[in-house]
């Protein structure tokens, strides 16, 4: 199988590379437009900020180049986040997979909030054949300071100060704010059901 993980400048691209290596796949880590078309299967990871991640993909074309793939392709943490329309991280316009879906800072009501969110939290109200073997309220790990709306394209929720969306999904673009090369048993599962993909 040949994964492809979009190169750029995001971080957290090395742990996701050893989490597929445990599960026998080897991923390419590129930002080659015809070795991403040609993949089967793309990641587009991230750990950083958006309006510079954007700026660095629009400068190199990837923009253009990731709304028009048409194979499952896998958006982790920050990378879910600039599927969104909108990230109120420096008031960035992303790049607008998941319609009118809005990318918003925590605002902690409590001290017992700490933002950012970083650590172990429950994913519910599993929905699509990503989840397949992954049970409901099972714990993955966290490290996000911004969450995006609950919408239509919801597939997990999770509940931090409040409920927003932690899994999206419209076509063959999968998103999730949690860190599924992080997430022990329920992250490698996760990476297996996507790799399983077929559209």
């Amino acid at each position: 199988m040949n994964v492809v993980i979009i190169k750029y400048n995001a971080g957290n691209i090395r742990s996701v590379l050893f989490a597929l290596e445990r599960i026998g796949i080897k991923a390419t880590v590129t930002d080659d437009p015809l070795l991403i078309q040609a993949a089967d299967k793309v990641i587009f990871p991230g750990v950083g900020e958006a309006s510079t991640a954007m700026s660095y993909l629009k400068e190199r074309e990837l923009d253009k180049l990731i709304v028009s793939l048409q194979q499952p392709v896998l958006g982790i943490c920050l990378g879910m986040q600039l599927l969104c329309e909108h990230s109120e991280e420096n008031d960035t316009a992303c790049l607008g997979i998941y319609e009118n879906v809005r990318v918003r800072k925590f605002t902690p009501a409590e001290k017992q909030f700490k933002v950012p969110q970083i650590g172990w939290n429950t994913i519910y109200d599993l929905k699509t054949e990503l989840f397949t073997n992954i049970s409901g309220n099972s714990y993955c790990y966290f490290v996000h300071g911004y969450y995006a709306d609950q919408s239509p394209y919801s597939i997990a929720t999770t509940n931090y100060i409040k409920p927003y969306s932690s899994a999206l999904r419209k076509n063959n673009f999968y998103g999730v704010q949690f860190h599924p090369e992080k997430s022990a048993k329920a992250g490698e599962e996760l990476l297996k059901n996507f790799l399983s993909l077929s559209l």
